[in-house]
């Protein structure tokens, strides 16, 4: 199995989370998700009366850093 697929798996496996899965280790997954597909983030930071979105979004800047400190590998997504 490919790293591709595998990635698949697994973010098929993330719908399907435990209830008891606190919405902070949500947002982890989502931010590491939209990381891994898109890149960096790419929008303006939804304002204040939409909540969700910016918590979404500040997730998903959270883990930005990642792709930076990746040295000596490619930092292709896996999806373009």
């Amino acid at each position: 199995m490919g790293l591709k697929e595998e990635f698949e798996e697994y973010a098929e496996k993330a719908k399907t989370l435990p209830q008891n899965t606190t919405n902070d280790d949500k947002l982890i997954l989502y931010g590491l998700y939209k990381q891994a597909t898109v890149g960096p983030v790419n929008t303006s930071r939804p304002g204040m009366f939409n909540m969700k979105e910016k918590y979404k979004w500040d997730a998903w800047k959270a883990v930005e850093v990642f792709d930076r400190e990746i040295e000596g590998g490619s930092n292709e997504r896996l999806y373009h």
